[in-house]
């Protein structure tokens, strides 16, 4: 199996912080409603919210990462006064190991080795202006029991525990969250030890995975919007993502609330004490161990969409797509389009 130049610069993995730069909610807001810095700039210009697995499979972190920007001296970094003082307080370590990694094309971040003690140790510059007008985009994380795929807020900030995909619409989030993808996912990726743990490697997995002609991550999704086989694709992972994410928040136990401070999302919060009980246990993660019927059947509908847009469909509804035959036939696309 070979990597595909279509799928090249559509995928990045998150920030590796190298350093105690997460801090909490509630730190995070005593920050943000500090006065304005002796440099005129308030400390949301260097705070960003933070995602990380709990965000696809459970529920939200909160979390928040001290962000300075790559190349801001230490002299204009400590006029940032307590996110800087908070990281000598908490005397640490500045060493940088120097170690040089083998990062693949859709690792194209060339800062590890500049940052400095304050900074992410790799920032992933390629990563932030892809984000800048992504708006929500989707991501998975490297490490879970069931593969799954979860639109994340816009202005959110990926950990390196995470792939991101921010041109990725419902299209793309279609075939990635199908039966397809999933067998590919695997047949050819790693898993953890001797649990259920499963790990996501965009370098063998999604690289090498055949996406449908004409649906493929280096075209626009606006170049084909008027494509059939797009449309039912967007439709039925429309209506997975609603169904998964009314399951998740039913508007009966949350409220969302805006952040103290504008430019950030807005929190999830439960109604009171029993609903936040109820939430704990709604997670993806226990959502695909119990596996519902209104879950399987939305997964039924994606998976025929998708295998339409192969032209498998009238395969897929006699039920000759067995997994082996599934693995087969993208195997043989992904040759396919490597000798073209």
């Amino acid at each position: 199996v070979a990597r595909l130049n279509e799928n090249a610069s559509s995928v990045f993995i998150g920030v590796q912080q190298s350093g105690p730069l997460t801090v909490d909610r509630d730190r995070a807001v005593e920050w943000l409603r500090a006065p304005t810095n002796p440099n005129g700039v308030p400390n949301s210009a260097i705070l960003s919210a933070y995602v990380a697995t709990d965000d696809i499979v459970g529920r939200p972190s909160e979390n928040f990462l001290i962000d300075f920007p790559s190349g801001l001296g230490e002299a204009e970094a400590s006029a940032f006064e307590l996110p800087f003082e908070h990281l000598r307080a908490a005397k640490y370590d500045p060493h940088r190991d120097g170690e040089l990694v083998n990062y693949v094309d859709y690792r194209t971040d060339t800062d590890s080795q500049n940052s400095s003690w304050w900074e992410p140790h790799r920032a992933r510059p390629a990563l932030r202006n892809r984000l800048v007008n992504a708006g929500d985009y989707l991501a998975t994380a490297e490490t879970t029991e069931h593969r799954v795929f979860r639109f994340l807020p816009a202005g959110t900030v990926p950990d390196k525990s995470l792939y991101a995909f921010p041109g990725v619409g419902l299209e793309g989030f279609g075939v990635l969250q199908s039966r397809f993808h999933e067998n590919w996912c695997t047949y050819f990726g790693n898993r953890i030890g001797a649990g259920n743990q499963r790990r996501y490697n965009a370098s063998y997995v999604y690289l090498t995975f055949p996406f449908p002609e004409g649906l493929t991550p280096d075209i626009p999704t606006a170049d084909y919007a008027d494509d059939p086989r797009a449309q039912a694709i967007a439709a039925a992972a429309a209506r997975l993502n609603e169904l998964r994410e009314n399951w998740l928040n039913p508007p009966e136990l949350i409220e969302r609330v805006p952040e103290v401070v504008e430019g950030y999302p807005d929190r999830i919060l439960p109604k009171d004490e029993a609903a936040a009980k109820e939430l704990k246990k709604r997670t993806l993660t226990n959502l695909y161990n119990t596996r519902p019927a209104w879950l399987d059947h939305a997964h039924r509908a994606l998976d025929e969409a998708v295998a339409e847009a192969y032209g498998w469909g009238d395969d897929y509804r006699a039920g000759t797509l067995t997994d082996d035959e599934i693995l087969a036939r993208l195997f043989r696309l992904n040759q396919e389009r490597v000798s073209a």
